[in-house]
């Protein structure tokens, strides 16, 4: 990347997972904002199954699980996500129909048609919108619903600094009426999008990070991979604070035909 800077996806998984498990959330977003989304879901029943697909630690799950009846599957690469993710459900007595599993987005272990709902809340980038609407398509039953948040442009144009740090880090970015157009081709019709407001991002995401990593860089003091994660954090923290009005995470919802 420019000026020596990385992608999160090029450091250490293991430090990645230990620095976002101790966050409620691993993205941008709100219990407020899963319930909004969840309003433009109709049909659903204490016989419906929903995947959440990238589920972290289960933030945005356990949310869904109190507004949502229905059993949920939560699905995500990291081991200790979903041992945090169980442990909560357990805690919050959703046990009996929320469960976490193991797995990787780009080879899901589901039933065509299994599904009444899938959720992704910030994390379909990990296989390209494009790409996982698609292939998430084969899941749904037909008149189900897929609910994702996603980084987008709010503009056509914006500055250099901004426009090459994300195209590095996420060159699927684009504008909010072309994923709506992806979400046509790939046969949904959209029902929603909505922008995420800027607490999502400020007050749920960066800040709670700032005390957690201090207590992260003392614990690996000297090494260089969990410096740079930290400082890769602060740095896209910064971004966002000066180019807010240019980019944020936006909801698309769609149903399938």
């Amino acid at each position: 990347m420019n000026n020596g800077e990385k992608s999160i996806h090029e450091f250490d998984f293991t430090l990645i997972c230990e620095y976002f498990s101790s966050l409620k959330r691993q993205g941008p977003g709100s219990p407020e904002i899963t319930v909004k989304a969840l309003r433009f879901i109709d049909n659903l029943t204490s016989k419906s199954k929903i995947a959440d697909i990238g589920c972290g630690t289960g933030g945005q799950t356990m949310v869904l699980a109190k507004y949502a009846p229905g059993h949920i599957t939560g699905i995500d690469l990291f081991p200790a996500f979903i041992d945090i993710f169980n442990r909560t459900a357990r805690n919050q007595h959703f046990q009996d129909r929320v469960k976490g599993i193991i797995g990787s987005m780009d080879d899901l272990p589901f039933k065509n048609e299994e599904f009444d709902l899938i959720w992704s809340e910030g994390a379909i980038y990990n296989i390209g919108f494009e790409q996982g609407i698609n292939e998430w398509y084969k899941f749904l039953k037909p008149g189900g619903h897929i609910a994702v948040s996603e980084a987008s442009w709010f503009t056509r144009k914006r500055p250099a600094e901004i426009d090459s740090f994300w195209k590095d880090a996420y060159p699927e970015i684009d504008t909010i009426s072309n994923k709506v157009g992806l979400m046509e081709k790939a046969g949904y019709i959209p029902t929603a999008t909505f922008v995420l407001p800027e607490h999502c991002w400020i007050d749920n995401f960066y800040i709670p990070q700032t005390g957690m990593q201090e207590r992260f860089l003392k614990k690996y003091a000297g090494n260089r991979a969990a410096e740079e994660l930290v400082m890769n954090q602060r740095h896209e923290a910064e971004l966002y604070h000066t180019y807010k009005k240019y980019y944020g995470y936006v909801f698309y919802i769609g149903k399938k035909i």
